[in-house]
């Protein structure tokens, strides 16, 4: 079983290496991690919608990072999948 800590430490990996040079700063957005079915959602986001939470700072097209709380692997989710990681 992987711990919480664990599983934002791979979501936050993945994010990096998906992240290419001229992509705007990505930050997991940590106050709305949640868990649902033995997985760890993990929404990120542009540091500036972050900072201001103004929907017009707001990146589109950031599925959440998903990780498995078994086996600690993360990946990206997918528009599919919309209504598993929607609040």
């Amino acid at each position: 079983m992987t711990s919480r800590a664990e599983a934002l430490k791979a979501a936050e990996q993945l994010l990096a290496r998906e992240t290419g040079p001229y992509d705007p700063v990505l930050v997991i957005d940590g106050e709305r991690v949640r868990e649902k079915d033995g997985t760890l959602i993990v929404p990120f986001n542009g540091e500036e919608y972050l900072k201001t939470r103004n929907p017009r700072d707001m990146l589109l097209d950031c599925w959440p990072i998903l990780v498995d709380l078994t086996t600690g692997r993360a990946r990206m989710g997918t528009i599919g999948e919309r209504d598993f990681w929607r609040e």
